[in-house]
């Protein structure tokens, strides 16, 4: 009887793999090729490939499978039903009797299993001025980036309505920029050595740690394996912002490769446009280096890379409205925002596959950082050295095409120097160094991609807060052709350092007041989304719902409300919970045309001194359209996309010694109009562009800007763009070996 189970039990498993197309994506020289973008025609269905180039892609009607990689030309290879495919990129340009044959390569897509995955490759990257990373979510209409400041230029992400700090960033799925680099971290990965980004909504996976709590974003830089070539992108805007990239690779032999990559920028212009007296702007000047290695021999794979930064970041009083300030107080002292960083980074990862077929690995990844600020705020200083260390060891494998598993051991230390004036700052407590064990365990269950359950469970032991538990489940239901579903619940937990997080509330003449005892921050994240890819006039249109739920256990709560001349962080004593509703479409009204346009609800919620109340300084809504049109041969490229961010809720204001309220009791809503025009060349690519066409410019920005010494000095009351119009131009040259 048990031999009879055991074969059935088998025989089920062997079923369910019939629906499944499997592949591989290769170079001319065999080389696996890693995060090649792999979607059926004329869909957004699709993946990208794994550490050994191998991909897994659900059945669909359409007759042929899109292919692209930066540095390949795209392929379309002809479906004929077989379950494996092997597909070859080609890095010369195919020409048939003067014409280009060319595939067009999605700009967005979903990834194919249990997560709410959204996958924006170089082609969305294009659509706008992405100088960095904070500025390539112009068109999503997931994440938001705000300014944090109206005085350091520091922004913040925003995922389902919650700051930055809740949100787990990755760089080749390797955690980074904690601590004192999540300020500024998202100027330091520039706009052209992205090959990739993936934000992870909600409950993400276990083997990157415990820390999302509303999502994981992932970058992938371009990879040394490339056909050799070497690029050179300048850029310059109408505020004088000056940048330069060059990215470049060389292949040794067939197992060796090397890249570059170099970054220059800077902005040494003054601005004041709204004529407080402040630069609307920092002066920035920023070097960026990094150098990367890739190693494939056999069963054997090497991925390296080594990365420095050097930032000087310079803002504060403008010389002409320091002499008009002399004539009415009798301080004669220039307040300015001195900011200097320095940081090192070093990855590597090595991997042996035992056995392709299934997909049976052992990973071994190493990382470690040192960040150096020292940054002056008018009198106060705050310096910060940080140095981190990471180690994750994984095994995973596939015991049949549906049933996979992944474990692993990880280690994680922090070290922190922190320095600053006490007389100036006598409340602030030092953050504490922290070194966090973990162990985990995922399974996977895919049916034929119709029903693909994932569950993780994590144990970490921190030094600080003892052991602690992160379960996390996934569940994607395929419902036909026209609808897919996904669920998610899943438990997050972050150490918080209010100073490291927010050391730019420094620029306002506030008390920062944090509490001793604070408590790790926890919370449990559930999620509910459908897609529906409908046909219509022989096009299809794709409509996703989504709703996130946040509900904090324990959360460190930023109190601006009680004392206007105090922020206050202090551990929850009540409610705290966010909800997120979204809605976006997408439709391709011809060849080379299609349209977005989403609308997404943020209710956000904290229980501050007692009441429950809506987090300040968060627009409840955001409107997003964005429109894109190539000509029929990819000649002109035209984008246009709008913003329309609502209204929100200010920090409670006080009355002036005049009798008027400081600021208004709540913000309205705006929106915002960016444009580009591209037009392609078989060298590379020359752009125009505009942002914040509307000009719109939120008025007195900063509190007491006359007076940046006395005590009703604010420049945190920040809701809206600080600067208007701004007008940009760059070229790309491609020097290809081919």
């Amino acid at each position: 009887m048990k031999k009879v189970l055991t074969s059935i039990f088998f025989s089920f498993l062997a079923i369910t793999s019939f629906s499944q197309v499997r592949g591989v994506v290769k170079d001319q020289k065999g080389n696996a090729l890693i995060g090649a973008n792999v979607v059926w025609k004329d869909t957004n269905i699709g993946t990208t490939t794994d550490a050994q180039g191998a991909f897994v892609l659900e059945k669909h009607d359409s007759d042929a499978i899109v292919t692209t990689y930066i540095g390949f030309n795209n392929d379309t290879t002809a479906y004929n039903g077989a379950e494996f495919v092997e597909i070859t990129l080609s890095g010369e340009d195919i020409t048939l009797d003067n014409v280009v044959v060319k595939a067009q390569r999605p700009g967005r897509m979903k990834a194919k299993g249990a997560e709410n995955i959204e996958i924006t490759t170089s082609t969305e990257l294009c659509r706008a001025a992405c100088c960095n990373l904070g500025e390539s979510f112009s068109t999503n209409p997931s994440v938001d980036v705000d300014y944090s400041d109206a005085a350091t230029g520091a922004k913040q992400i925003k995922l389902l309505g919650l700051s930055g700090s809740y949100v787990q960033m990755l760089t080749e799925n390797v955690p980074a920029f904690r601590g004192a680099a999540a300020p500024f971290s998202l100027g330091y990965i520039p706009g052209t050595w992205m090959h990739s980004i993936q934000v992870s909504k909600g409950a993400a996976t276990v083997k990157n740690g415990y820390e999302s709590i509303t999502g994981q974003i992932n970058v992938e830089y371009l990879k040394p394996q490339l056909d050799e070539e070497l690029d050179v992108n300048l850029f310059l805007d109408s505020h004088l912002k000056l940048e330069a990239n060059i990215e470049g690779n060389y292949h040794f032999n067939d197992a060796l490769s090397t890249g570059v990559l170099a970054h220059y920028e800077n902005m040494w212009m003054e601005h004041d446009g709204n004529g407080d007296g402040f630069m609307d702007m920092p002066k920035v000047q920023q070097y960026d280096f990094m150098n990367r290695w890739m190693y494939k021999k056999d069963h054997y794979i090497m991925q390296a890379y080594v990365k420095a930064l050097k930032e000087d970041r310079n803002g504060g009083q403008t010389e002409e409205a320091h002499n008009h300030s002399k004539a009415l107080y009798s301080d004669n002292q220039l307040y300015k925002i001195n900011i200097g960083s320095e940081r090192y980074e070093g990855v590597l990862k090595n991997a042996y596959i035992f056995d392709e077929i299934h997909n049976t690995n052992v990973a071994l990844i190493l990382s470690g950082s040192i960040h150096k600020m020292n940054s002056l705020y008018g009198l106060k200083t705050y310096d910060v050295n940080n140095n981190n260390a990471y180690a994750q060891l994984m095994f995973e494998t596939e015991f049949t095409q549906s049933h996979s598993i992944s474990t692993g051991l990880s280690f994680n230390h922090d070290c922190f120097d922190e320095r600053w004036k006490l007389e100036l700052m006598p409340n602030l407590i030092k953050a504490p160094d922290e070194n966090i064990a973990g162990a985990y365990a995922q399974y996977t269950f895919n049916y034929d991609e119709k029903l693909v359950f994932m569950a993780g469970f994590r144990g970490d032991y921190s030094d600080l807060y003892g052991l602690f538990f992160t379960p996390r489940a996934h569940v994607k239901w395929a419902v036909g052709d026209l609808l897919k579903l996904r669920f998610s619940a899943g438990k997050g937990y972050r150490t918080p350092r209010p100073m490291l997080d927010n050391h730019t509330l420094l620029s306002s003449s506030r008390d920062i007041i944090v509490d001793e005892n604070l408590k790790q921050e926890e919370a449990w994240n559930y999620g509910a989304t459908a897609s529906f890819d409908i046909d219509i006039f022989e096009k299809c249109l794709i409509i996703n719902l989504e709703y996130y739920y946040t509900n904090f256990t324990n959360q460190v709560v930023t109190d601006l409300d009680t004392d206007p001349h105090e922020v206050h962080f202090a551990n929850l004593d009540g409610l705290s919970y966010s909800h997120t509703f979204q809605i976006d479409a997408t439709y391709p009204f011809f060849e080379g045309f299609s349209l977005l346009g989403a609308f997404r609800y943020n209710d956000v919620k904290t229980t501050i001194n007692g009441v429950l109340r809506e987090k300040p300084l968060s627009s409840r809504y955001k409107g997003l359209v964005t429109l894109t049109y190539k000509t029929p041969l990819e000649i002109w490229q035209f984008d246009v996309t709008m913003q329309f961010n609502g209204g929100g809720r200010m920090p409670d204001p006080y009355v002036k010694a005049d009798g008027t309220m400081s600021w208004g009791n709540a913000f309205d809503s705006y929106a915002l109009l960016n444009a580009q025009i591209l037009k392609w060349f078989r060298w590379g690519n020359i752009y125009i562009g505009g942002e914040n066409l509307t000009n719109f410019k939120q008025k007195n920005p900063i509190i007491g800007c006359h007076n940046p010494f006395g005590e009703n000095f604010d420049a945190t009351m920040i809701w809206g763009p600080v600067d208007g119009i701004m007008v940009y131009a760059g070229i790309k040259w491609k020097l290809s070996k081919y």
